[in-house]
């Protein structure tokens, strides 16, 4: 039997719950999950091995209209994974409103086949998801649609039936042991930033960055230090909190998840950092590994 290995993408809208499903499917958490939208910026990429199949997924930025730099970056990550693909599954919440102009004119241009996910029928009737399947339908017709909930794992081994039986017949393009191109410091700044967003409010986490800017591995522990950067004074006393509480407590939780993914103990100093107006600098951006 040949082998097949193909690039899925993972789109849709923020909080339609692509990244929940990208973890599930890969079996490893790739992509930071918090409640807030646009969590993601970067494409993720998660391999997938078996004797016969390569499935390489990428988890994109969710599409939003750009009102900066940054979100201009995000959405490049998108545009690019679209062409990659050899699959696309599209990410929709049941309760997702959907306008012409929204990512479905990207879809309908395609050549690659497309999935729909309709995501979050735990909390829906059969009626409505019924009615929501006829929807696409004729909107989109695409190749597949899947009714799925994501964070209860229900419908995504149908999913990963699917993939195999539609990936062309390729030879793998990563080692078999690989499970992602990322590397460890992005995995650790990602973890970090995942604290921040789930533990400030308003704007604070969407004007954060965070940089490793030192990783020592050592016999028995790993060193790491990492800036988070933020774009005003403001919003440096906010990060560090009252005598320093809020800091630490980022730097407590993200040490617990840090030292669980890489099996170590682990001694993370953070820092904060004033870079003014940073999302909209693109010699920042660049070094921040936005590039378009």
């Amino acid at each position: 039997m040949s082998h097949k290995a193909g690039f899925v993408s993972i789109v849709g809208k923020p909080n339609a719950g692509k990244s929940t499903l990208m973890n599930s499917l890969v079996g490893e958490k790739m992509s930071i999950i918090t409640p807030k939208a646009q969590t993601t910026r970067h494409r993720i990429i998660g391999i997938v091995n078996d004797v016969d199949h390569q499935i390489v997924f990428s988890d994109t930025p969710g599409v939003i209209k750009p009102n900066y730099s940054l979100q201009e970056s995000m959405m490049n990550f998108v545009q690019g994974s679209l062409i990659d693909a050899d699959i696309i599954l599209f990410v929709t919440d049941i309760n997702e409103k959907y306008d012409e102009n929204d990512v479905i004119e990207k879809l309908q241009k395609t050549a690659s086949p497309v999935a729909v996910l309709i995501n979050k029928i735990d909390k829906s009737s059969e009626e409505e998801v019924m009615a929501k399947i006829e929807f696409w339908k004729e909107k989109l017709n695409p190749h597949a649609i899947f009714a799925i909930s994501a964070l209860l794992d229900y419908g995504v081994n149908g999913i990963m039936q699917y993939i195999k039986e539609n990936l062309p017949e390729h030879a793998p393009y990563y080692e078999k042991d690989e499970l992602t191109d990322k590397s460890m410091r992005f995995f650790v700044s990602e973890m970090i930033r995942e604290k921040v967003f789930k533990l400030y409010d308003k704007e604070i986490p969407y004007s954060t960055e965070v940089i490793v800017t030192s990783y020592k591995e050592e016999a028995k522990i790993t060193r790491i230090a990492a800036e988070i950067i933020v774009e005003r004074d403001s919003q440096k006393n906010i990060i560090i909190g009252k005598a320093g509480a809020m800091i630490k407590k980022v730097g407590t939780y993200a040490r617990q998840d840090i030292e669980e993914f890489i099996g170590k103990k682990v001694f993370l100093e953070l820092f904060v950092k004033v870079i003014p107006d940073w999302r909209s600098k693109k010699n920042y951006l660049k070094s921040f590994g936005y590039d378009d």
